[in-house]
């Protein structure tokens, strides 16, 4: 009976055993298959200062982005690991190593595409028209001979010289926004996300005509191929199943995963 028993306990011993040594196999598999920064963990670095995407709340960090990273990595079978650095540092912090992923709404240029490879957008921003209620400024058409308000420091300045040659420029895009809301300027240009947020906190203006088109990704190691392909293949999941759209709406207040459908030509 004792013998019995003993063989039994070893038996059990060595199937745990076996088991341990098959998942600390898969872990090394998946680890050398993504030359991760740190073996079981998807190294994600953010800014923690870009709301709605990127916060911190309690000492961690939350927001859109965070949330996209942590399901990510929840697919990929690896423990998201996030880490809080300047946006300015982040493309090199990628290609020395330092992230496996940096998930910090940038916008896919063709300058970073040098740097860097970028997975599929997970959501889609670019300039946008705003007006006050019952304004006749509805696409940039009517932009023509209006006065149009701007962050001094924006792009969409050139992009918006085509349709007029009167504007207001203020320090910041919010500044800019509530001028327009307060009666100075007929009209403002500003990222489509951040004035359509503003709007939803209270800011009396209307949402119009897109003026342009971004897309934010997230950039990989050049190096880093089956990561990114892994990636890709996660994010396609979130999309399909519902999951991405569903953390724009949580975070943003409305859908940003789709590209938009009304842009200036």
């Amino acid at each position: 009976m004792r013998k019995l028993v003993n063989a039994f306990f070893l038996s059990v011993v060595l199937i745990l055993f076996l088991a341990a040594c098959g998942s600390k196999s898969e872990s090394d598999d998946a680890n050398a298959e993504f030359d991760l920064v740190e073996p079981g963990y998807l190294t994600i670095v953010s800014s923690g200062g870009f709301i709605p995407f990127t916060d911190m709340k309690d000492g961690e960090m939350v927001g859109y982005d965070i949330d996209v990273g942590r399901e990510i990595a929840n697919i990929l079978g690896l423990e998201p690991k996030f880490v809080k650095a300047e946006f300015s540092g982040m493309i090199t912090g990628i290609q020395t190593g330092r992230y496996d992923l940096a998930i910090n709404s940038h916008t896919i240029t063709e300058e970073r595409k040098e740097q860097v490879n970028f997975t599929h957008p997970y959501y889609y921003s670019g300039s946008m028209i705003f007006s006050p209620p019952g304004s006749d400024i509805k696409t940039v058409e009517d932009l023509k001979g209006k006065t149009v308000a701007l962050n001094r420091s924006s792009n969409y300045y050139k992009e918006a010289q085509a349709y007029t040659d009167k504007f207001a420029f203020y320090d910041d895009d919010l500044r800019a926004l509530q001028a327009v809301a307060e009666g100075h300027g007929d009209a403002g240009i500003n990222d489509a996300i951040s004035g359509q947020t503003a709007i939803a906190h209270g800011l009396k203006l209307e949402a119009h005509q897109q003026f342009s088109s971004t897309e934010q990704a997230i950039p990989i190691h050049k190096e880093k191929v089956e990561l990114l392909q892994a990636v890709n293949k996660a994010m396609d999941e979130l999309r399909e199943s519902g999951k991405l759209k569903e953390l724009s709406i949580k975070w943003i207040g409305f859908d940003v995963t789709e590209p938009p459908e009304d842009i200036a030509e």
